[in-house]
């Protein structure tokens, strides 16, 4: 196995591979960079403080998020690129001449695949977490002077609080900020002995220093008459740090970070299955793109000269399409709490590796 990896045939093989993947990705995301800054550009159109600059540094600050989805993609059309190029090529017909198994072409690629997820999460994730905070703080800039723009996450978020006064749940439709303006909120407040006082709805909260001040209020309290107020505000203790850990979406926090998400969010009784599921995914994704090398080389290992290259090119993209969709389903299951996070994160994993390497065993040992 050793030498399967490390031979020379090998490196050649996996630097195909690498080559391949990095130019689709760049691809994908210099496209993806310009089809966002052209969108920005046209929404930005009537705003004066929008600068071409500004606008740039907005697109290209939130599409490495966007890069971290497509990434199992890249490796897919990369690995089915390298294979069939090396196919046009003859290479694949003289190694197999000499005697080099399926096996020893996928080998190396895996292995390349499984170093590029970790470095992706261990490292990439990170930083695209950081720029995509730094894109929402560029477009609230941006945007923030139209009372029609309000750039937010989507909810609905709950934050638990207790002062002195008793205790109050806050449910808001969304948030910017990493929490700290709030929007379509609801308060549920409690007095020190856990009785229900009062609801009330605001249209924004913008978290102050000691209070929450409230915009568009209205009050239902227990048996009495309901009041509206165009201002107000809600007594605090709570810091941007601790509102941020209850606000901000998994996506948007790094994987270092996750594990200390998680326990908080469940320190204070809130649902920590999303936090939990993209820490699963991220562990999980160097797995995943080994077994996307697999599954992308079960449909492109076939000879040029044998034809069908179009079915198998379709048969991949097909492929990653039910991935996609497996990947979808499982997380909205896992949302739902009809699936644990840790058998959402990996059930793609098994169902590519099982997949694929069953295909190479019939290809190859019939």
């Amino acid at each position: 196995m050793m030498r399967i990896v490390t031979g020379t045939l090998a490196r050649y093989f996996g630097l195909r591979f690498l080559s391949a993947t990095i130019a689709i990705f760049v691809g994908i995301i210099a496209l993806t960079a310009l089809i966002d800054y052209v969108e920005m550009m046209r929404r930005a159109t009537d705003l004066p403080n929008a600068s071409p600059i500004l606008v740039a540094k907005v697109s290209l600050f939130r599409v490495p998020q966007i890069g971290e989805r497509l990434m199992p993609f890249c490796v897919l059309i990369g690995a089915m690129s390298c294979y069939l190029n090396l196919s046009r090529r003859n290479e694949l017909v003289v190694a197999r001449a000499a005697g080099v198994s399926a096996w020893q072409f996928v080998a190396p690629a895996a292995v390349v695949a499984f170093i590029l997820g970790a470095l992706a999460t261990m490292l990439y994730n990170p930083a695209s977490a950081l720029l995509q905070e730094r894109s929402k703080r560029l477009e609230d800039e941006l945007f923030g002077s139209s009372p029609t723009k309000f750039v937010a996450n989507t909810g609905p978020f709950w934050i638990g609080q207790r002062t002195g006064d008793g205790e109050a749940i806050i449910n808001a439709g969304s948030s910017r900020d990493q929490g700290a303006e709030l929007s379509a909120v609801t308060i549920f407040r409690f007095d020190k002995a856990g009785a229900f006082v009062e609801r009330i709805d605001a249209g924004s909260a913008a978290l102050g220093p000691h209070a929450w001040q409230l915009t568009e209020l209205r009050g239902y309290p227990l048996g009495e008459k309901p009041y509206s107020r165009p201002t107000g505000e809600l007594p605090t203790n709570l810091t941007r740090a601790q509102v941020s850990e209850n606000v901000a979406t998994p996506e948007s926090v790094s994987f270092w970070e996750l594990p200390q998400y998680i326990g908080t969010a469940e320190h204070v009784g809130l649902a920590a299955a999303g936090y939990r599921l993209q820490f699963q995914k991220l562990l999980a994704r160097p797995f995943l793109l080994a077994a996307v090398v697999l599954l992308a080389a079960a449909v492109s290992l076939r000879f040029f000269r044998f034809g069908g290259v179009q079915k198998m090119v379709l048969s991949g993209v097909l492929a990653g399409f039910l991935l996609y969709v497996l990947s979808k389903v499982t997380d909205d299951m896992t949302k739902a709490g009809l699936m644990h996070p840790v058998a959402a994160a990996w059930l793609g994993v098994v169902v590519a590796a099982v997949v694929g390497v069953t295909a190479l065993l019939y290809q190859e040992d019939g």
